[in-house]
């Protein structure tokens, strides 16, 4: 008798892609006979490849198509990645992100789509898009609200949250020898940024303790403003271009993980890591660090010292 085939469409962002990951796990422990699948955007397809319960992922290039419309290398990508969702009936379509552009991902594969409710979802019009619309209310932390429309889809009890990123990753030849912490500056905007000053203290108090402030950057912007930023720390490095799958080996055999609300430094969560989050313009109780090793400073409006997060490190000056 073939398997239960599932997908899960989970499409962007960084931080979201690894707020899924929770639900995964929790799945693949309760119904340990389901085929998991999962449609991504291409940008974090190699990310979905280190949990090792998701069987197949299949790459969806949206970013690519607005950013590139008459690329035909993207439009063809894309046709493929139709044609994988469509060649087969799939028992459960769960589409955990609730937005228009994912539930179109959704209405490209045949099955029974499951998702959030109108009141639910962060877009409302995409509930049309569902045979099965689950309420879950919307002050939860992003983790749980996907943990428990799965579970719902299922009908199993949940326990405590597990990202289930349990393969080891070697360090990227960027790693610095010896003892680093990476610090996670940048941000999707400027509100979420902690000033640069802060960095410069913050990577100074940790230098003088013996470790390596590493700074990467994904745009050429962010790399400038680390570059500038560790040319004030000393000893500090700030990373070239560097791929997801490096930043991943990176930040899982750091020392130590500070960052802003951003993608990386929930990453760093699921990886296991000691992780501090600087909130300067969010609320962390919706997409703060959720589980493991990881205390949240700072709030929308109100964001911590540095003293603040030395005393969180164990390194203040109190």
């Amino acid at each position: 008798m073939p398997r239960p085939r599932v997908l899960f469409v989970k499409l962007s962002s960084l931080g979201d892609v690894v707020h899924h990951f929770p639900a995964v796990t929790d799945l693949a422990a309760h119904r340990p006979d389901v085929e998991i699948s999962w449609a991504v955007e291409e940008a974090y397809a190699e990310l979905v490849r280190l949990h090792p319960a998701v069987g197949e992922v299949i790459p969806v290039g949206l970013r690519a198509l607005k950013s590139r419309p008459f690329s035909l290398a993207a439009w063809g990508r894309m046709r493929s990645s139709r044609r994988t969702l469509a060649r087969a009936r799939w028992d459960y379509v769960i589409d955990t992100q609730g937005l228009a552009k994912s539930a179109w991902v959704a209405r490209r594969a045949e099955g029974v789509r499951f998702g959030l409710d109108r009141a639910s979802a962060r877009e409302g019009s995409a509930a049309r898009s569902y045979d099965v619309r689950i309420p879950v209310a919307r002050e939860l932390h992003a983790v749980e609200r996907n943990r428990r429309l799965v579970a719902e889809v299922f009908g199993y009890p949940l326990g405590a949250a597990n990202y289930g990123l349990a393969a080891a990753l070697p360090p990227p030849d960027v790693a610095p020898e010896g003892k680093y912490v990476v610090l996670l500056h940048a941000a999707s905007r400027e509100a979420k940024r902690w000033p640069a000053e802060r960095w410069i203290g913050l990577g100074t108090l940790l230098a003088e303790e013996g470790f390596v402030p590493v700074l990467p950057g994904g745009s050429e912007a962010e790399r400038a403003a680390a570059a500038r930023i560790a040319a004030s720390i000393p000893g500090a490095v700030a990373l070239p271009a560097t791929g997801l799958r490096d930043l991943a080996g990176l930040i899982a055999n750091a020392w130590l993980v500070a960052g802003v609300d951003t993608g990386l430094t929930h990453l760093a969560v699921a990886l296991g890591r000691p992780t501090v989050g600087i909130y300067c313009a969010t609320r962390p109780e919706l997409t703060g660090l959720y589980a493991g090793r990881s205390v949240n400073l700072g709030t929308a409006g109100a964001p911590p010292t540095v003293e603040d997060v030395a005393q969180a490190i164990g390194y203040g000056r109190a």
